[in-house]
């Protein structure tokens, strides 16, 4: 074996040897006749394996500072520049392949630094601009050989500089007069001339290969530029996330390509699109299909694996470049692709928009594009129309929407509660001002104090001074966790209630689910600094009443949950898994304006326990027309169960929305329950 041979030649043979395979290969453009003979039909390729296993073993008999003879004379002598030129040329026929190969080998199997060495990253560079080009036949090789350029810099990160050809200088778009004249003079004196401040060509070369590669039908070469774009996104140098941030377009690039492949999306598959399961960006490689039926499906996955390739790289990366790759997906995603679609005047274009910005939100781990997405959702022209389609006239776009909000809650970020919610309640003018101060005010203005009947939020309906069952005041002193407990069940008529009648439990049934939720949205929260207890009750409390706004989601939320009763069945449950969250969360304000039935609101205002009251005073109303009420709402409990029932359909909504209410007044005793202290006994 050549190993065995090479190790009884001394130094002197080694060289000797090494300089005759070279000349061997330059002999052959010189003797050959035969410019079609591929080269695999050539010695060329055992001269370079030859030459490489000489360096390598070279370097094993070397001093870890020492240089060999093989490679000062690759060095000198340019050799890699000349193979870079023969490889470009394809002469004779599949050249660029074997330099591609000795290139590979070279960088992987010297253990010495080389890329800081202008003899190597310069026909490195070159050979960096022939990847990826349109139909190569090399791809394979191609990958190979940036994957190894990649491990190089992930090795000595100060190389990173020479592989994008940038300068050590402050990065300019163009040569000054004094650079220009400084290259043209170290040209005439045969030595290196200082690179140009500013990217150039060759920087592109790196980015346009790597990205042009993970379109590859080749699952390995794909894998292989994904990898690659992992290790230079991933140098952990200080400078490395600024050259990549300010003086390259790689963010600029990613994101282009996620606009791509989110113009390939079947929008018309809204459903799908919204509930997308995680996809890790390496399963991609186990769905490449030419089958025209999955052609959908296939856009599906390739969007969704690049987000997470995204998010993933963008955790990865160094703060500096994870916050501008996150920032151009910002701009030339959500805002130039997907904020038109949002307020598009077209249900379909708006429901599908929405529901990839639904799963968006939803697997997304990176701070850094959560940021951007938040930024987006809440500050930007689509913040409000979102917000509205909640109560959309599309029940669809009503539900996607909600869904969104919902995901939304979910994600560790302080601005979606500050700004949905806790900047309308920090006042408190939801809240009547204490009695002293009101009587004064009313004596002041000859006012009698108002009656609670004409609160415009109970007009029109019934009040539970009409039912046979009505809950109970509230009890003297403070109020206790049982207090809070019984008033949210006791909203519910007895003759309306129906778990019963299935043997079905009580509010104890959704104790377990409520401790989860609770803690989850504890665990969210842990480090936003929440106060512990609401702000006290000053005397000048209620003043502006008169303008109170609970805020868009709020909003929107009660004047949904006021019209549960006419709503389609998984629109109810999803507003109230909503209502749910929101309540489940520990900010005082929040506590007291969706879980406390005895707080004394202003006039016009209305909390989550007063608009539940004005459901239920609807509810009596409405039930007048069901004849065997009892037996319709078992009937449509043992439907929603899955169980034997008989079928009917006449007020089928009705009955549903009367099971939800039931059911939510029973969740919010059990949060109520898992939040409040308990008594001891």
């Amino acid at each position: 074996m050549l190993s065995v041979r090479l190790q009884r030649e001394p130094t002197v043979e080694l060289f000797d040897s090494f300089v005759d395979h070279w000349k061997s290969i330059t002999n052959y453009y010189i003797d050959t006749t035969d410019d079609s003979r591929p080269v695999r039909q050539t010695d060329i390729p055992w001269h370079l394996r030859q030459m490489l296993d000489i360096l390598v073993y070279e370097e094993k008999q070397q001093a870890v500072e020492d240089t060999g003879a093989c490679m000062e004379y690759l060095l000198q002598h340019k050799l890699l520049e000349t193979l870079c030129t023969l490889g470009k040329a394809q002469y004779p026929p599949g050249m660029s392949q074997q330099v591609l190969l000795f290139f590979s080998k070279l960088l992987s199997q010297v253990q010495k630094p080389l890329l800081q060495l202008v003899n190597v990253y310069r026909p490195v560079q070159k050979l960096i601009c022939l990847c990826a080009l349109p139909g190569s036949q090399t791809e394979k090789e191609e990958a190979q050989f940036l994957l190894v350029v990649c491990s190089r810099v992930k090795q000595d990160p100060h190389t990173l500089r020479y592989v994008l050809q940038l300068p050590d200088q402050p990065v300019s778009s163009t040569l000054s007069s004094d650079q220009s004249e400084s290259s043209m003079q170290a040209s005439s004196r045969g030595t290196d001339p200082p690179l140009p401040c500013g990217p150039i060509q060759s920087e592109s070369c790196l980015l346009r290969a790597l990205l042009g590669l993970t379109k590859s039908q080749s699952t390995s070469v794909c894998l292989k530029a994904h990898e690659s774009l992992l290790l230079l996104c991933g140098l952990q140098a200080g400078f490395s996330g600024e050259l990549l941030s300010t003086h390259t377009q790689l963010g600029e690039l990613l994101a282009v390509r996620l606009q791509d492949l989110y113009s390939l999306l079947p929008m018309e598959d809204a459903a799908e699109l919204q509930s997308w399961p995680h996809t890790p960006w390496s399963s991609q490689f186990s769905h490449l299909s030419t089958d025209p039926s999955s052609q959908s499906v296939g856009h599906m996955i390739n969007f969704f694996c690049w987000l997470d390739f995204l998010d993933h790289l963008m955790r990865q990366a160094p703060q500096v470049l994870s916050v501008k790759l996150a920032v151009c997906v910002h701009q030339l995603w959500l805002v130039e692709l997907l904020q038109p679609q949002l307020l598009d005047t077209c249900e379909q274009v708006v429901l599908g928009s929405t529901s990839v910005l639904c799963a968006t939100v939803r697997l997304v781990q990176s701070s850094s594009l959560l940021d951007q997405l938040v930024h987006f959702l809440l500050r930007s022209d689509a913040a409000q129309p979102l917000l509205r389609r909640c109560d959309h006239i599309s029940d669809q776009i009503s539900m996607v929407s909600l869904c969104l909000v919902e995901e939304l809650l979910q994600k560790p970020h302080r601005d979606v509660l500050d700004v949905l919610v806790l900047s309308f309640l920090h006042t408190q003018s939801y809240l009547s001002p204490p009695a002293s101060a009101q009587e004064e005010r009313q004596t002041e203005s000859g006012e009698d104090s108002e009656d609670p009947e004409d609160d415009p939020f109970f007009s029109d309906s019934l009040t539970f001074s009409d039912s046979p069952h009505p809950p109970p005041p509230p009890p003297p002193g403070p109020q206790t966790a049982d207090d809070v407990i019984n008033s949210f069940l006791c909203l519910v008529p007895v003759q309306v209630r129906s778990s019963q009648l299935l043997q079905e439990g009580g509010y104890e049934t959704y104790v377990h689910d409520a401790h989860t939720l609770v803690t989850e949205c504890q665990a969210l929260s842990l480090s936003w600094d929440w106060p512990l207890t609401p702000p006290p009750l000053s005397l000048s409390s209620g003043k502006d009443s008169a303008s109170f706004f609970e805020g868009h989601l709020l909003k929107v939320l009660f004047d949904r949950l006021g019209r549960l009763l006419e709503q389609p069945y998984e629109l109810n449950l999803q507003l109230t898994a909503v209502l749910s969250r929101l309540s489940a969360f520990s900010h005082p304000l929040l506590h007291e304006y969706l879980l406390n039935p005895y707080i004394h609101l202003s006039q016009s205002s209305r909390s989550l326990f007063s608009v539940l009251i004005r459901v239920m005073g609807e509810l009596m109303q409405r039930i007048q027309q069901v004849s065997n009420l009892s037996e319709r709402l078992l009937n449509t409990r043992r439907a929603l169960l899955g169980l034997p029932h008989d079928p009917g359909l006449d007020h089928l909504t009705l009955l549903k929305g009367v099971i939800v209410l039931e059911e939510f007044c029973k969740e919010l005793a059990a949060i109520a329950f898992v939040k409040l202290p308990q008594d001891q006994d």
